[in-house]
């Protein structure tokens, strides 16, 4: 008997078919081919990254944002308040200048101004999020008077403008908190920012969500769950909420850019984070007033805030298209 040659495969044994991996592999796949997803999600790490090490950056820098160099030392600010020095004052001490009138350090600044706005953004989005989430999939599963109470409720929620709510409803609550003749202490602006976009932000998503549900309980799986006598919350957190993952995650990705547009307006226009506690809102705001005589001031705060907004919406419509190619543009 002859021996017949075994051809070898030149396929490792870790290598998997397409049909061999799960939806979530397929969905990472699809998401490192998209070079414009991969770079925009190096972007936004980066601004998370500098973020949280804000403190840190600082002191080896040798600077806080809240010090008023200009104003402490003769020579930085000019007759006029203005930077003695062109370009806003850039220089080796000064990577991105000190402001007008107070001549503080920008960099630092805009440091800490990215670390608030994130922090307060993300916070609204994850408390948005759980909320949505929450009344969106009781509203689609229990159905009936409950579904009809939650969608009134959504439907009120929605026809609000809420821009022109915000701008005029913040206040009112905060001096129930503060007397007129106080000062405002910034973790209540914080709690108060955090709450009303929270309350008037979750409806959008919950209307999504319900959506979703009225189709999946009608499925064979969620049937035959009810079948065997799962309890709801079973039904919910097995059966349901896998399949809900896809639209969660790319409406959690399309919401937090959106919130840190509006906390950062909410700043501009006053009624928001205050100064000199930074933020993104407010170094606008600030540098708005003094442009004309120098871009300098407008150019760190609104190129950075333009370019982490802009690379978050660019990975939502990459994390959309890796989980659903479907909707591939």
């Amino acid at each position: 008997m002859t021996d017949v040659p075994v051809e070898k495969s030149n396929a490792s044994p870790d290598a998997k078919g397409p049909e061999s991996r799960s939806p979530g592999q397929l969905a990472w796949l699809r998401f490192k081919r998209d070079r414009v997803g991969v770079a925009s999600a190096v972007i936004v790490i980066f601004f998370f990254v500098i973020s949280l090490a804000a403190p840190l950056i600082s002191s080896l820098y040798g600077k806080d944002p809240y010090t008023t160099y200009g104003l402490n030392t003769p020579g930085l600010l000019g007759d006029n308040g203005f930077p003695a020095k062109p370009n806003g004052g850039i220089d080796g001490e000064f990577w991105f200048g000190i402001d007008p009138q107070l001549g503080r350090d920008v960099f630092t600044f805009l440091l800490y101004a990215i670390r608030n706005s994130l922090l307060i953004s993300v916070a609204i989005t994850v408390l948005t999020m759980v909320a949505g989430v929450i009344i969106g999939i009781s509203a689609g599963y229990i159905g009936g008077k409950t579904d009809w109470l939650l969608g009134r409720v959504i439907d009120i929620l929605l026809a609000f403008p809420q821009q022109l709510f915000f701008v005029a409803f913040t206040p009112v609550v905060l001096a129930l908190f503060v007397a007129d003749n106080e000062n405002t202490p910034t973790w209540l602006v914080v709690v108060c920012l955090i709450l009303l976009l929270t309350i008037f932000g979750w409806a959008s998503i919950a209307r999504l969500l319900r959506g979703q549900v009225l189709a999946l309980r009608e499925r064979e799986f969620v049937e035959a769950a009810k079948v065997t006598g799962a309890s709801p919350a079973r039904i919910i957190f097995k059966e349901l909420l896998p399949n809900l993952w896809t639209p969660i995650l790319i409406q959690g990705t399309l919401l937090l850019p959106a919130m840190v547009t509006t906390e950062a307006g909410l700043a501009y226009l006053g009624v928001g984070i205050q100064d000199p506690t930074p933020d993104w809102g407010i170094m606008i705001g600030y540098a708005a007033q003094f442009y004309q005589d120098d871009f300098t001031f407008l150019l760190f705060p609104g190129v950075t805030m333009v370019l982490f907004v802009l690379a978050f919406n660019l990975l939502g419509d990459s994390v959309r298209d890796a989980l659903d190619p479907k909707t591939k543009r």
